[in-house]
Parts: structure tokens; sequence; C-alpha cells
């Protein structure tokens, strides 16, 4: 996999990554998916605190702090496996990439247009919560063939760039399951 990877490319795995860790939220309402004690995004909770903290940049802060406990979590499912850091998961997607998609997170913190205006159609923050409409938006990623372990769900798959394996991941966190799931890649990029 090439690990210089175009700004289109970037947003293309933040949408992914951070609608999926808005989606994981415990505390929303209405409640989301609960695979992680948080509500750091919606106006009435951890938004409206960001809001009044930072009010130029409280969007993408409020993002990334959500990103950063899903990638937490993500990190302690690895961590069961025998080589948890030998795998790609959507948040994991390997060293090269993982700093881009950070210094990208911080390019558009620090240019401030909003996050729906340069995610795209993927970036479902914002939106009513509905767990069929984000499976919908997950189901039509793909449909990767899947192993479930007692660890999570190995796909059984080979990934051609980081933006399809993170595409084939976020599609295999469908059927929705009340923890989560940890979908992963044996290699990494």
């Amino acid at each position: 996999m090439s690990l210089r990877l175009s700004p289109a490319h970037l947003d293309e795995i933040l949408a992914l990554q951070l609608t999926v860790a808005w989606a994981g939220e415990a505390a929303g309402e209405p409640p989301r998916l609960g695979w992680w004690r948080s509500d750091l995004v919606d106006p009435e909770a951890g938004g409206d605190l960001f809001a009044r903290l930072l009010p130029k940049t409280a969007a993408w802060a409020s993002l990334a702090l959500v990103r950063e406990a899903a990638r937490r979590v993500d990190e302690a499912a690895r961590e069961k496996l025998a080589r948890g850091d030998a795998v790609s998961s959507l948040f994991h997607l390997g060293f090269a990439v993982d700093e881009q998609l950070a210094d990208r997170l911080a390019q558009h913190r620090h240019q401030r247009r909003p996050p729906a205006e340069v995610l795209g159609p993927r970036f479902l923050v914002g939106r009513p919560w509905s767990s069929a409409a984000f499976a919908s938006m997950l189901a039509a990623l793909g449909k990767p063939k899947v192993q479930v372990t007692p660890a999570g769900r190995r796909l059984d798959v080979t990934a051609a760039s980081p933006v399809e394996a993170a595409a084939l991941l976020a599609a295999a966190l469908v059927p929705l399951s009340t923890s989560y799931p940890l979908p992963f890649l044996e290699a990494v990029a």
C-alpha cells in the first residue's frame, strides 16, 4: 500500500473514523451505540462546552477528542490479540497513515471550515441519529468476508490501499453490536 495519501483520501478516511467515533458514543440523546463512554460532540453536551471554550474550533476539537476515545477503545481491543500491533483496524492503519490523518485533522482545525463541508457524504455527524441509516451507510461500503473470532471480526480480504482498508473495516462493523466488535486486517500498511 502507498504510504503517502492525498488530502482527498485522508478526508475519506477521516469521514469514516469521525462518523464511527460519533456513532459509538454512549451518552447522546437519543442514545447511540455506546461503544465508548463519551458525549463530546452533541451541542447539548460536550459540544456546548467546546463551543464556549474554543468558539472558533469547537467542532474540530470535539471530533478530535471523540476520535481519540474511539482510538483508545480500539487499542485496548487490539491488545487482546496475540499480535495487536501487527494488524490494521479502522483507528490503526499503520504509523505512516495514522500520522498523516492526525496532521490532516490538525490542518482542518486551523482552517476552521465546517466539518460537513469538507468531509463529504459519509460524514454523518450532526444529522439526526438513526442506527438504520448508519448501518446502511456502512453496508454501502461493501460486504467483506469476515471471520468472527473471540477478539474481533477478522477480515479475510486484502486491501489495495489505506482508503479501501478503512472502507472495508468500517463495513465490517455491520451487523451493529452492543460492544465494539474490532474489525481488523492481518497485515499492516
